[in-house]
């Protein structure tokens, strides 16, 4: 099933975007009378009729909506430093979307080595996995921040930073996570978080936690805190 992402539905007929025709029309090869499946991004699905095969705005007629409500209440949101290499960044993007996230808000740290993002870009890529796992919602995603700005204004139920300095009284993830609660883990980038930022999030509330033996790249530490979570919440 190949699903169309339409975001602004509002009635029983819908214009696709030049792209998403193209697609239809001149990739997909559909036809007038045709069915096509959509997404909003918002929890509803659409089943509809192809009545105009133009590839520069294909016309639909719908004539079913399902509505998806969200698996749960919880909130998974992962603040993560963006990576050196853009390839890497889009991965997590992608995979974090299909196991399941909520929201995604770019941290620029003292160690940061990127700084500048392309969120059309990235919005595109979660669309495009929301898209193949076939999921309702799609993750949000915030535009980067600064870490001391996000750490200062952010007061979620459960908050998490995940660093690399040695403690003996940092506890695995995986023992902490709190089933049902809102959470946010913060992930650092490939040179750690400073020694500043550690204390910072600490005296505003976040608790460090690890999530392996082994260190981890930023993009793989930040996947295994969002299947962490959903595992614990399943």
């Amino acid at each position: 099933m190949q699903l169309f992402y339409t975001p602004d539905i509002n009635s029983d007929e819908y214009t696709l975007s030049k792209e998403e025709s193209r697609h239809c029309i001149q990739v997909l090869r559909k036809k007038i009378g045709d069915l096509i499946y959509l997404v909003d991004g918002k929890g509803g699905f659409y089943k509809a009729t192809l009545i105009d095969d133009n590839p520069k705005s294909c016309h639909l007629k719908i004539y079913k909506v399902e509505r998806k409500d969200r698996k749960s209440d919880l909130h998974i949101h992962i603040a993560i430093a963006p990576t050196k290499m853009n390839e890497r960044f889009e991965w997590f993007l992608e995979k974090s979307t299909e196991i399941g996230i909520n929201e995604i808000t770019p941290i620029i740290c003292e160690h940061s080595e990127r700084k500048v993002l392309k969120i059309e870009r990235m919005n595109k890529i979660l669309v495009a996995a929301m898209k193949q796992s076939k999921q309702a919602y799609l993750p949000k995603l915030n535009a980067a921040v600064s870490f001391d700005s996000f750490v200062s204004n952010n007061t979620v139920e459960e908050r998490y930073i995940a660093h690399c300095i040695e403690n003996d009284d940092k506890k695995q993830l995986k023992e902490v996570i709190k089933k049902g609660a809102d959470t946010l883990v913060l992930i650092g980038p490939e040179g750690d978080f400073s020694p500043k930022e550690i204390d910072h999030a600490l005296k505003h509330g976040f608790s460090a936690v690890s999530l392996a033996n082994n260190r981890l790249r930023t993009e793989t530490a930040a996947i295994v805190s969002c299947h962490t979570i959903n595992l614990i919440n399943q």
